[in-house]
């Protein structure tokens, strides 16, 4: 039986080529869609799933009541809570890597991701040791453990443990080596333990959120309980006594500064779900991943509505093969399951395929997604093996079933063709392939608008022909004693020295990084108005260099000696917060600093296009001296003429004269600063490449569907041309059905793209109104095909010989 089902199925292929191979390639395409997504979303959901500790440890998080949840907090709490008995283990660390220079026997290597923790790291990221002991790894402040990959990068073949290496003036000791088998929120080049000096700094400093917090609980439903007691603990230490000392109520000082809530959140959440900023391995994109889920599943079932169509319209011509079969004695299930197999057949090759396009396409995907995503893995095959059921079940079943009921006299009479039974479904599965086809034209419009809009908006700077370069601060130099003037000197240096380079227009800083935003937040007081603002310590010159325009007042300017020490500026936002129409001249409290405002700058856009502006607060470096900590960059603008040369002097005189070890660093500020909506332009591109799909795979059908249904009519045509029918008359007989199917499908689509696009466009504090210009170019577009296809076909059927078809009647 099965190799008489296998014989017909090939001689079909056979005599259909054409049908065959829109059939696989449509199927293929939507399959291949839907795999790319899974990779990515078993990618993003794996992240911490090797750890044995997801669900036991938390990380604390401090929401500000201003729209920000940190995930730094102060080192004050811990020896308040130590000795709770659910509190397992605690560890203190920094949330963030560091890219540093170590030495050995005269090779500098780049190590990206160091990361500083407490010696218990490796309690809460048990990553397997292939040397060394995971409880004393990092017992010795000079001790430093590498990934398998590193250390190779040091020794080569050589065991590495008790090997020195170099950082700076420090020797440190090779005590373990580890390997990250999986995804990880933490998942370090190296990790070392230089916490001692930061928590010491810190240890009696209730306002300075400069630490991540991890705490391993022994029973994680109560995490609740801990939550509380920690905020109990800072309201204590913090808010009630500072509301004491300034006689006022706890609920008049959170009025005026803020209320501080806390919450643990667990490694299982701290990737997709997390409410924070995201671990050092970054914060997944859940509606990025939810989009390509769905649009991936719109488009498979655009390859299965597309399948149904052409299988039901290519049974009539099979229609006295099953009936010749019924006389033979074959039952209803055997010609479901018949069709079923063949059905079955189709998507294995279908599948395979599939797997091959994913596979020849799987490195530009990795750089789409900056990922390096492979096909493996059992969840992988039993997911492949879902796809295949769902895809045959839905794909196959109607067709068989249609197939069998075909009534045998009916088709043995040779009128089964006039029968309209399936018709009606056919046509409603048009209709749907044009309204998701209609959806993704209408979207991807909006979705390019968008994105056209973010690149185009004023950004209330000008980062043309401004280089942004990496400035290192060595340790020795930053745990000076001394290091605020260390620090600023050195600067000052530097600048006077650059400036003196032929092309080099003007040099200055500020602590920021423009798309990066900057490092330090915190509230002033105005008339009993606590504003939680960026603090945007700045030299000289710097914001005339960016373009940046003052709305009311002045620059700071170095003739006035007051603006080196109680001098400020506010943007606009902080402005409209303050409520003050008139606002120079006029003193706010800042950190219990009585400073003056000189002037409002206009709002620009620090952090991304797409995000709204925040209160901002400039002042100069030594204003408040400690933000010098905060320079990480130096800003230099160059003319346009030789700027290649220009850039290759300053690199020169960097490399001899401010940093010999670390590489010259730099980039041009307007080309960093796209990056930071670079996740909507590949959203926006994700849109175009799955439009162009949805077109081909939905006129694929629609070409076929056409062939189909002019070639049952031609008779009708000949007898029509014999009557003296004109070309155009025929044309617009044979299309206007798919015309109406075509306007159907475009009103069915109209409002799930609308409120779809309507909900992605809320991500952006910057956003364009939907217009009825996308809808009018989406109908447009999508008739203009239509007719091509359907008018295209058409024509070919008018200019056949009516003979042929009429010769014998």
């Amino acid at each position: 039986m099965l190799k008489n089902w296998t014989n017909i199925f090939f001689y079909h292929i056979k005599n259909n080529k054409l049908f065959t191979v829109l059939n696989v390639l449509g199927l293929a395409i939507g399959i291949a869609g839907l795999i790319f997504a899974t990779l990515y979303w078993n990618d993003e959901q794996s992240y911490n799933e090797w750890n044995p500790n997801k669900d036991t440890v938390f990380q604390v998080l401090v929401d500000m009541e201003d729209g920000k949840v940190w995930n730094n907090i102060p080192v004050t709490m811990a020896p308040f809570v130590k000795d709770d008995s659910n509190i397992e283990e605690m560890m203190y660390s920094e949330n963030w890597y560091q890219s540093l220079l170590y030495k050995y026997n005269g090779k500098k290597i780049f190590v990206d991701k160091v990361f500083n923790a407490e010696n218990n790291f490796f309690n809460f990221f048990p990553f397997e040791f292939i040397k060394g002991n995971q409880k004393t790894a990092l017992q010795n402040e000079n001790s430093i453990a590498l990934t398998q990959k590193t250390a190779a990068l040091f020794f080569g073949t050589e065991n590495p443990i008790g090997k020195l290496i170099q950082y700076e003036d420090q020797i440190l000791t090779v005590t373990a080596v580890y390997k990250v088998n999986g995804n990880s929120a933490v998942a370090p080049d190296a990790v070392v333990n230089r916490m001692k000096a930061k928590i010491n700094a810190d240890k009696d400093e209730w306002g300075n959120f400069n630490n991540g917090w991890y705490i391993k609980l022994k029973d994680p439903s109560k995490k609740g309980d801990l939550e509380a007691k920690i905020k109990t603990i800072f309201y204590k230490n913090k808010i009630a006594k500072e509301a004491k000392e300034e006689g006022i109520t706890i609920k008049q000082y959170e009025a005026q500064y803020g209320a501080f809530n806390f919450s643990l959140e667990s490694l299982a959440m701290s990737r997709m779900d997390t409410k924070g900023p995201g671990s050092p391995e970054g914060k997944g994109n859940n509606q990025f991943l939810l989009i390509m889920i769905g649009l991936s599943v719109l488009i498979l079932i655009l390859s299965i509505v597309n399948y149904v169509n052409l299988a039901t319209a290519n049974a009539l011509r099979r229609a006295k093969e099953v009936g010749v079969r019924k006389i033979v004695g074959a039952s209803k299930s055997n010609i479901v399951k018949q069709f079923l197999f063949e059905t079955i057949m189709t998507v294995i090759v279908a599948i395979s395929l599939a797997l091959v396009i994913v596979e020849l396409s799987l490195p530009y995907y990795n750089e789409f997604l900056d990922k390096q995503l492979i096909i493996y893995g059992s969840q992988f095959f039993l997911e492949i093996i879902v796809i295949f059921v769902v895809t045959v079940i839905f794909a196959g079943i109607f067709p068989a079933f249609y197939v069998s009921n075909f009534e045998t006299l009916k088709v043995l009479k040779g009128n089964f063709g006039r029968n309209k039974s399936g018709v009606w479904l056919r046509n409603t599965m048009l209709i749907l392939q044009f309204a998701i086809a209609s959806f993704f034209i209408i979207g991807s419009y909006i979705v390019f608008q968008q994105v056209q809009y973010l690149g185009n908006k004023d950004l209330g700077f000008s980062g043309e022909q401004v280089l942004e370069i990496f400035y290192f601060k060595p340790d020795a130099i930053r745990n000076d004693k001394n290091s605020v003037q260390l620090i600023f000197d050195r600067y000052t240096t530097t600048k006077n020295e650059v400036s003196k380079i032929k092309g080099v227009e003007q040099v200055a800083t500020a602590a920021l990084r423009f798309g990066g935003g900057n490092d330090s937040s915190s509230s002033f007081n105005y008339k009993g108005s606590n504003i939680q603002g960026q603090n945007i310590a700045v030299d000289f010159g710097f914001l005339e260099m960016m373009k940046i325009e003052m709305i009311q007042g002045r620059y700071l300017d170095p003739k006035i000696a007051s603006d080196t020490i109680n001098s400020m500026m506010v943007n606009e936002t902080a402005l409209k917060m303050m409520k003050e129409k008139d606002p120079i001249g006029k003193t706010v409290d800042w950190n219990g600093n009585k400073l003056k405002i000189v002037g409002v700058v206009k709002d620009f856009s620090l952090f991304s296009p797409q995000g709204k502006v925040p209160p901002m607060v400039f002042f100069h470096f030594k204003t408040i001296d400690w933000t010098i900590g905060n320079l990480n960059y130096l800003y230099v603008k160059v003319n346009t003429e030789n700027t290649a040369q220009t850039i290759a002097d300053i690199e020169k005189f960097w490399m001899k004269n401010v940093d010999s070890d670390y590489p010259f660093q730099y980039d041009f500020i307007d080309k960093s600063y796209k990056r930071t909506y670079q996740t909507y332009v590949k959203q926006k591109n994700l849109f175009s490449l799955l439009n162009v799909v949805v077109i081909v795979i939905a006129l694929f059908g629609l070409f076929a569907l056409a062939s189909y249904s002019i070639e049952r009519r031609m008779k009708e045509i000949a007898i029509r041309k014999t009557l003296g029918a004109e070309t155009n008359v025929l044309l617009l007989e044979l299309s206007k059905q798919y015309i109406l199917f075509c306007i159907i499908g475009f009103l069915i689509a109209l409002f799930p793209v609308y409120y779809l696009l309507n909900k992605w466009l809320e991500n952006f504090a910057n956003r364009i109104e939907i217009s009825v210009y996308p809808f009018i170019i989406g109908f447009v577009a999508l008739l203009f095909l239509t007719l091509i296809v359907v008018l295209s076909r058409a024509y070919q059927a008018t200019r056949v010989d009516v003979l042929k078809y009429l010769k014998y009647e």
